[in-house]
């Protein structure tokens, strides 16, 4: 076999087949695929010639920017293994991810030189990249070479990136994605969403998570444009819709809800087709929301393990079924089922996930490997169900749920009640130890800004609409919650916190 049955290099493939689309927008700058593809030839030249050869672990640490897109495929033309870390962890942190994953490289911008310095404590090699655009290119123009190679060799079953969990229940783990899992994903996702020759989907996820990989190589396959951001900000974003012909954008309930405060409607997003929802339950009032602001909210359900998107639930079905992540996408498959197996329709279990977006395994850690994957099958931990109709329901995280007297409680059924309290913004409920009950379902309540909202009249609220076991025993108001930078609540600090302020009240 031969060509591309041989190389995940799809960018010098997409340069070859259409060198003059747009690949790449960011702020008021544009790229084609043809000039993208000549400056991933000088990253390459640039980090072979200080050392960086196939198969080595390298870990990047940047925000969405040039540099960060060009360091991502030119891992690709390497070979080498991506590990994208989060800037916003402590030292401690990444120092532990870096170790874990195996990393002997380090790249960042100029503009966090000193956090990666500390993060790497002399064990493994610094590059550092400017932070601004102009000088980026200038760099990697200066150290091009004659069309870097390709590795032909280079099975597309390979290890794309270790791409470590949001940790919201623990310590995170190294997921390892292979170019098939991105190559399936953007199949899947292009049967179920549509592709047009015109699509621009702005990015404003981090690239160090699946998410915003996914979104990159998608548009690379596709020969359509990726509008990245650095990072989410409502103004920006609103801009980009208004006036950039964006006709897909990924959020997470966090950034619609704050879109819609600023309102966001249709008519201010001319060009949008799809915005797809996901990364947390779609609290049932946000999509009322979306859906009164006539947007095309497209539910999904993913995970890091599974290349990200795993079910969609389209616009007329997030109405027809509000809460529901629909069927999943094309060559990918859904089971629920507890330990004697599968479950009927309506029987709430573990979401189980087979296809060609499963991960590898988690990189160093066999153990947790042996329990998600099992033959193949990817075992989410999440809890949920699937109707007649064979579409999804997500109920909970198995390790979130709460069991107080040996009832089961999921915490987002009271999160949604708790939510439909008029002056509610946000809402999380966790289980806390009880020596009676084993655990009491505990709940911290965000106000929107500038509301009252009173303990005995939300109370009186919950006990209308939640059996008395599910009623939360301690409730504490709070101006925010803590959230992971993809907008995820940190459930194990929403815990810990609450603990820490109840202790006395023991």
């Amino acid at each position: 076999m031969t060509g591309w049955e041989l190389t995940p290099d799809w960018l010098r493939a997409r340069a070859a087949a259409s060198p003059n689309s747009v690949a790449l927008m960011i702020d008021d700058r544009a790229w084609t695929f043809s000039r993208l593809d000549v400056l991933v030839d000088g990253l390459c030249g640039y980090l072979t010639r200080r050392g960086i050869e196939r198969g080595e672990h390298v870990a990047l640490m940047m925000p969405n920017s040039l540099a960060a897109v060009a360091c991502i495929y030119a891992s690709a033309r390497l070979g080498a293994v991506l590990v994208p870390l989060n800037g916003r962890l402590t030292a401690a942190e990444l120092n532990w991810q870096i170790d874990q994953a195996d990393c002997s490289h380090l790249l960042c911008l100029d503009t966090s030189e000193a956090l990666a310095k500390t993060s790497i404590a002399g064990q493994v090699h610094l590059h550092v990249l400017p932070a601004n655009a102009d000088e980026v290119e200038a760099l990697l123009l200066a150290s091009s070479i004659e069309s870097f190679p390709s590795p032909q060799s280079h099975d597309p079953s390979a290890i794309q990136a270790i791409v470590f969990t949001s940790g919201t229940t623990g310590r995170p783990k190294g997921a390892m994605i292979t170019y098939t899992n991105h190559f399936w994903s953007a199949v899947g996702s292009a049967f179920k969403l549509g592709v047009q020759p015109d699509d621009r989907w702005l990015v404003c996820l981090p690239l160090y998570h699946v998410g915003g990989q996914a979104i990159l190589f998608r548009s690379c396959l596709y020969g359509t444009t990726a509008v990245v951001h650095d990072g989410f900000d409502v103004d920006a974003v609103m801009n980009s819709l208004a006036t950039k012909r964006i006709t897909l954008v990924s959020l997470v309930p966090t950034m619609l809800e704050r879109l819609l405060r600023g309102g966001l409607s249709r008519a201010m997003a001319p060009a949008l087709r799809l915005i797809l929802l996901g990364g947390a339950a779609a609290p049932p009032a946000l999509l009322a929301a979306a859906h009164a602001a006539d947007l095309p909210v497209a539910v999904t359900y993913g995970l890091t393990e599974a290349a990200s998107q795993v079910a969609t639930a389209q616009p007329d079905e997030a109405r027809r079924k509000p809460g529901s992540a629909g069927r999943s996408l094309l060559f990918s498959s859904i089971q629920i089922e507890d330990p004697h197996g599968r479950l009927p329709a309506g029987e709430p279990g573990e979401i189980v996930v087979t296809g060609p977006t499963v991960m590898a395994g988690y990189y160093n850690d066999p153990a947790d490997t042996d329990v998600t994957l099992r033959d193949g099958r990817l075992h989410t931990g999440d809890v949920g169900y699937l109707d007649e109709d064979g579409d999804l329901w997500i109920l909970d995280r198995r390790d979130d749920l709460i069991v107080s007297g040996g009832e089961n409680v999921y915490p987002a059924e009271v999160e949604q009640v708790l939510r439909e309290y008029p002056g509610v913004a946000a809402a999380c409920v966790v289980g806390l130890p009880h020596p009676e009950w084993g655990q009491q379902v505990a709940a911290v309540v965000v106000p929107v800004h500038g509301n009252v909202v009173t303990e005995s009249e939300l109370r009186a609220f919950t006990r209308a609409r939640l059996a008395g076991y599910k009623q939360p025993r301690a409730l504490v108001f709070a101006d925010e919650l803590p959230l992971t930078a993809s907008g995820k609540v940190r459930r194990r600090n929403v815990a810990e916190q609450l603990a820490a302020m109840l202790e006395p009240s023991k």
